[in-house]
């Protein structure tokens, strides 16, 4: 029931299924201590991945789901339509058009039976920042929608990335991973369970991102927060690519473009991912208190641009 309080251990990860306009979608869930959460942070994984990519299990200390719950947010991870518990009856998956009512049902469901605190703050990876940015875009004003974080996903892909995403390529494990070093020891191992291929129509829908990109970002009008690896190979990051990237959001109130330093493509899975975490948190805190300033954009390490 909505409002209900219970006590449970602060950052315990459970199971649950919502209702996606009637396609059940599986998810985890970790709800502070007293069941009263300030915001709802929905996670949403890149593709080949699931929802456990935000509860790295190599090391506890750097998942999201727990600490997000300890700082008194509520988390939920979904795993993205043809992924999970709807895997088998989207074998070919959705293309992101596809997927964003169904996401934006789900997280409608789970408000009308949990508390959700002062409303919904998107944070979202790789392909997942593509379904984020989609349904940000549809935010009608009333969905209690109070920004986006993204990382692992740009406006423009960098050359090598490019050619293997047009011929259909997955591309090396340096662009998905970077330096091992980055993660820490059984990582891979124990992330198996959350690995999962990438769908046919999901995958169908990259080579046309760069436009999309920008007619889905001139739709936003809540703030955004993009961060790039320091390894990150998939993206385009020269300057004037960045500085077209922070003025596609032309309605947004505020955009912030950074760099998480030691870490590779997938940082919520690297030593880095307490730090990223931590500092997506923070926006969210700032998100839950807007400044009264006009639009601003910000580039990486905060200088504006």
């Amino acid at each position: 029931m909505a409002g209900a309080r219970r006590e449970q251990p602060a950052g315990a990860v459970r199971e649950i299924v919502l209702d996606a306009a009637g396609l059940p979608l599986s998810a985890l869930l970790s709800e502070p201590a007293d069941g009263v959460p300030r915001a709802l942070v929905v996670a949403v994984h890149g593709g080949g991945m699931r929802a456990g990519y935000f509860d790295g299990q190599a090391r506890p200390e750097l998942s999201l789901l727990r600490l997000g719950a300890r700082l008194g947010y509520t988390v939920l991870a979904v795993d993205r339509p043809g992924y999970g518990r709807s895997a088998a009856a989207l074998p070919d998956g959705l293309r992101v058009s596809e997927q964003t009512p169904l996401l934006r049902a789900a997280v409608a469901d789970f408000a009308r039976r949990h508390p959700v605190g002062q409303g919904v703050f998107l944070l979202a990876h790789s392909f997942g920042g593509k379904l984020a940015l989609s349904a940000a875009a549809q935010e009608a004003g009333g969905d209690g929608l109070l920004g986006v974080d993204i990382s692992g996903c740009g406006r423009r892909y960098a050359p090598g990335a490019e050619d293997d995403v047009r011929a259909g390529r997955a591309g090396d494990r340096r662009r998905h991973w970077g330096p091992l070093r980055l993660y820490p020891p059984g990582t891979f191992r124990a992330s198996a369970g959350t690995v999962a291929p990438m769908p046919a129509r999901e995958a169908a829908d990259l080579v046309a991102w760069p436009g999309t990109f920008d007619r889905l970002a001139a739709r936003v009008r809540v703030p955004v927060r993009i961060t790039f690896a320091e390894h990150e190979l998939w993206w385009r990051q020269e300057d004037a690519e960045l500085a077209a990237l922070a003025a596609a959001f032309t309605a947004c109130p505020r955009v912030l473009l950074e760099r998480q330093p030691d870490a590779g493509h997938n940082i919520s899975l690297g030593w880095a991912a307490r730090a990223y975490h931590l500092r997506a948190l923070a926006f969210l805190e700032e998100c839950l208190h807007p400044a009264t300033a006009g639009p601003t954009a910000a580039g990486p390490g905060g200088a504006g641009h």
